[in-house]
């Protein structure tokens, strides 16, 4: 049949398919004959050809429908691999429609299979490989979009297939026909990219993309010239699509060095400016009293006589040391001074003046001074102050002094010469004495008491007599003095068995000093002197003071230990912050099982013993962190028997094992919320040691969602999440953190009703440099995809941590159990945090739901909703089912577009079989023109029961199909309703 005129006119375009691609083969630029092996050589042929602008072109065509049982093999030259993973296909081909031609068996075809062979050489001959489907690999059967007939021109069809991992060093492509009346027109072999970049002030290479349409390939990056790295390691995503994303770390231009060429380069400060640390800013001009004559500078040097404090930035000016102080003025009194003065003229260009007193004093014969004795007290300080007012004690008398007033601020210690100050010259005056020290009594009668006492501390001269004066206890306002030349002294005429108050005071020609302090003394009941009686009257006291002393000292003692073991066990229990402390009257409050001395008084108080009789396990279900967990029964008398899991404790376990162990039933224990794991009891006193929960039949959240992807509705899916909030507001309320918040934490029972669960985490954190999934930069496990950047970072685990992890529950329970951050690394998911990244919406997910979740990821954790507004929050949606339907395809709110799920443009793609592809839904290309859905106009108009109809049914591809017509729909302007 005459097919080569239909080669002609048929618009063959020159549009590259993909702006990130590198082509290994491309027939429409041949200028020769390909020269493709065909087999039988009746099958294939190569026709020259023209295209719309008159270019040559090589084609191969084939129309044997009149011969039954065609089986037309055409194979490529050999085509090296170059180290490329996945290979694309763009065939463009036109086909005759088998019912425009006339008297031809039912053998007539309109499709033809696509193969490769792979191999390490150009080995290929005409007979080997065999014409088979084995060795070759099937890639796709090919369907046109259009056929034509005699009657009209022919349009050409273009589809696009992949294939791979590839492993050897190239590749044949092969081309079976079984029938069809139909010419290749043209065949171009690529691969995607990502092309060379530069992001963060680092470059990244160019980078093939992946074996899978959905892997994603690292590329390692380097800083451009004159940045240094910020975090490490420096690397950007390649995914399937040849685009890049999440950087991860980055540099900036070093100091010395600004940003330039719209951020991809760092050029040199010119002189005169500078940048003193590395990051995004510009350099500036000099700081005042500075200067710098050479480029690339990091530092403005200072003048001279300007010099910067070592606590200033280089970006401060450069300063002068104050003037001296001025106006000094002085006031004695005896031995003491008052010293005040003004401040300098010149501040130095600075704020942080201070001021020193140096004090000296001076010998009258030979005018020397040194620095005074550390007895001399200067009030408030003698060094840095900030007030211009000091007072002096302690001097003495008829002695000459000088005082310095230094004036100094942060750069005097740089400068090479002394700080400026002014000088007083002062003489006390003659100062009565100080006070006598403590009076002792020698001895008593019934009428007499025998004194001694020490003299003055500082006589500040001769003492010329002292003064005693007396009084009885009970009579304060009737006192008798008398004098003293010595430091001894009797009272007599006193009366018997009575107490008196007894003070002495030094008196000097200046006059007299102060009194000591008051001191009681008693005089006998008998006449009988007697100071060995007097002590033996004493002695009692003695012993008893020595008593009291020794029962205080020992008191002391055992409050340390207690206070030194109440802290150790703090310091295992650190995650509750003393939460007990704020008790609301009324409200139950969480007790810390640690803060008990004896751990297993805790487990007393807060978990019921229960017999090992009455316990019987039946199966294991899996292992936990001390032992294995089980499925049992729990017949206890007088109740019914019950389906329990028991967590057991392993043989050989230490008695911190144990303690750890039973401690989660201790936290358990003082729980009592439908949405919050149930408690039975413990078995402590038989072998093995158990903790007995209710059971839930359907165990973790996360795997119970992946293995029912798309089965529940919104509704359903928000009132699991509404229990969640619910137990973690009851927790929340008894001042309780959880700190590992995440579905695989949250058990369902086959109701439906999720209870929080596994308090293990918060029970304590262990260092564990093995496990990649917990990291930690004080150390301490911690699961990073789920922890508050502030707990990550400082350890601050408060109920806004865990809010925040309750977001990305959220985000697990929408997204139906996916792993949040994908297959990021725990540093990644740090750095992206970091950098504002927010987890975009799951497929379907309600934009009221969403929001929800960004409020919960809000960086500043004071702004985080609580746990109460996040239950009424769900309470009201769920009361508004509306509310739920509304679904935003766009990523609103997000504050970072990384990672974000793009909307595919029906317009960019020829054939809905390419639309398929975009959205991973390629499986079912053949279902779709098998059943006539082959243009975007039927596909649009497509319900839930035409996918049924067709073969799609997964609840969960229907969803993403049907979202994605909705897409195009509202992309035509259409408002059919979408039936899910």
């Amino acid at each position: 049949l005459p097919i080569g005129k239909y080669i002609t006119n048929l618009g063959v375009s020159s549009t590259c398919f993909c702006c990130f691609a590198e082509t290994l083969m491309d027939t429409k630029w041949a200028t020769t004959e390909l020269a493709w092996t065909a087999h039988p050589e009746t099958g294939w042929e190569e026709v020259s050809g023209y295209d719309d602008a008159m270019n040559p072109i090589r084609t191969y065509q084939v129309c044997n429908v009149r011969d039954l049982n065609q089986n037309n093999w055409l194979r490529s030259n050999f085509i090296p691999r170059q180290d490329v993973l996945r290979i694309y296909v763009e065939m463009k081909f036109t086909v005759r429609d088998c019912n425009s031609i006339p008297n031809i068996p039912g053998s007539c075809k309109e499709t033809f299979n696509l193969f490769y062979f792979e191999s390490d050489s150009d080995s290929a001959s005409a007979t080997s490989p065999s014409w088979m489907e084995n060795p070759y690999v099937k890639v796709d059967t090919i369907a046109p979009d259009e056929s034509f007939s005699m009657l009209e021109s022919g349009r050409v069809n273009t589809k696009v297939r992949s294939f791979g991992p590839l492993s050897k060093a190239g590749f044949y492509l092969a081309f079976q026909d079984l029938g069809a009346c139909m010419s290749l027109i043209s065949v171009r072999v690529f691969y995607k990219k990502c092309s060379t970049t530069i992001a963060n002030f680092a470059i990244f290479p160019e980078t093939a993309t992946g074996a899978e349409a959905t892997s994603l390939v690292i590329a390692p990056g380097v800083c451009v010239s004159n940045a240094v790295e910020v975090s490490v390691p420096l690397k950007l995503y390649c995914n399937g699509d040849g685009e890049w994303m999440v950087p991860v770390g980055s540099c900036t231009c070093a100091a010395g060095f600004e940003p330039a060429m719209k951020d991809t380069q760092c050029q040199a400060c010119s002189p005169g400016t500078f940048k003193s640390k590395q990051g995004e800013g510009l350099c500036s001009p000099c700081p005042p009293n500075s200067r710098t004559n050479s480029g690339a500078s990091s530092l403005c040097s200072c003048r001279s006589g300007y010099y910067r404090a070592d606590s200033d930035s280089p970006d401060s000016a450069c300063t002068a040391v104050p003037s001296a102080p001025r106006n000094v003025i002085s006031n004695v009194n005896e031995t003491s001074l008052v010293l005040e003065w003004t401040e300098p003229r010149d501040l130095g260009g600075r704020d942080d003046l201070v001021y020193n007193v140096i004090c000296k004093k001076c010998l009258p014969d030979r005018g020397a001074c040194s620095r005074c004795d550390d007895n001399v007290d200067i009030i408030p300080r003698h060094l840095g102050l900030t007030q211009r007012r000091v007072a002096v004690r302690n001097l003495q008398a008829h002695t000459q002094y000088s005082f310095e007033i230094q004036a100094v601020n942060g750069v005097s210690s740089k400068s090479p010469y002394s700080p400026h100050f002014a000088a007083v010259n002062i003489t006390t005056n003659q100062a009565a004495p100080s006070a006598v020290p403590t009076v002792h009594l020698m001895g008593a009668t019934s009428s007499t008491m025998s004194l001694s006492w020490l003299p003055p501390e500082k006589p500040n001269g001769i003492i010329l007599d002292y003064e005693i004066k007396y009084h009885e206890k009970v009579r304060e306002a009737i006192a008798h003095t008398m004098t003293a030349q010595r430091s001894s002294a009797r009272i007599e005429g006193l009366k018997p068995g009575t107490p008196y108050i007894v003070q002495v005071r030094a008196r000097t020609v200046a006059g007299y000093g102060h009194y000591s302090n008051p001191t009681a003394f008693s005089t006998n009941h008998h006449r009988k002197f007697s100071v060995q009686k007097s002590l033996q009257e004493q002695l009692p006291l003695f012993v008893g003071s020595a008593t009291a002393g020794l029962v205080f000292i020992i008191a002391v003692v055992v409050i340390a230990i207690v206070c030194l073991r109440k802290q150790r066990n703090g310091s295992e229990s650190e995650y509750t912050e003393k939460l007990q402390q704020y008790i609301t009257p009324g409200m139950k409050v969480y007790i810390d099982p640690f803060t008990y001395e004896d751990p297993n008084e805790a487990v007393r108080e807060f978990a019921k013993e229960i017999d090992i009789s009455c316990v019987k396990i039946e199966e294991v279900i899996g292992a936990g962190e001390f032992g294995e967990v089980c499925r049992g029964r729990l017949k206890q008398t007088g109740r019914r028997e019950i389906i329990v899991a028991i967590k057991t404790l392993k043989a050989g376990y230490t008695e911190r094992q144990r303690r750890d162990f039973l401690s989660e039933a201790s936290i358990m224990g003082q729980f009592d919320h439908p949405n919050i794991i149930r408690l039975e009891g413990v078995v402590t006193k038989s072998r093995p040691v158990m903790i007995v929960t209710e059971f839930m039949e359907n165990g973790a959240l996360d795997s119970f969602l992946r293995l029912n992807d798309g089965q529940f509705t919104v509704i359903q899916l928000v009132g699991m999440l509404r229990g969640i909030a619910a137990g973690m507001k009851y927790l929340s309320d008894m001042n309780y953190v959880h700190r590992d918040l995440a579905a695989r934490n949250i058990l369902v029972n086959s109701n439906l009703v999720c209870k929080v669960s596994d308090f293990g985490l918060s029970r304590f954190l262990e260092d564990d440099p093995t496990d990649p999934t917990y990291t930690s930069s004080l150390g301490g496990k911690i699961p990073i995809r789920w922890t508050a950047p502030e707990a990550i970072a400082y350890r601050k685990f408060t109920s806004a941590s865990d809010v925040w992890s309750y977001g990305i529950v959220m985000w697990e329970v929408m997204s139906y159990g996916e792993r949040p951050y994908w297959d990021m690394s725990n540093q990644d998911v740090i750095n992206a945090v970091e950098q504002d990244y927010r987890l975009p919406p799951p497929m379907d997910c309600p934009t009221a739901l969403h929001q929800l979740m960004l409020d919960c990821w809000v960086k500043e954790r004071n702004l985080r909703p609580k746990f109460s507004q996040i239950v009424n929050t769900l309470d009201k949606l769920i009361r508004n089912a509306a509310s739920l339907k509304v679904v935003t395809s766009t990523q609103a709110g997000v504050s970072q577009p990384l990672l974000d799920r793009c909307i595919p443009d029906y317009t960019t793609f020829t054939t809905v079989g390419d639309w398929l592809d975009a959205i991973k839904m390629s499986r079912y290309r053949d279902n779709f023109i098998n059943a006539g859905f082959a243009s975007f106009d039927l596909v649009a108009q497509m319900t839930a029961e035409d996918l049924l109809r067709i073969g799609v049914t997964l609840a969960g591809h229907q969803k993403k199909i049907l979202g994605s017509i909705q897409d195009m729909r509202l992309q035509m302007n259409q408002t059919l309703p979408v039936q899910v």
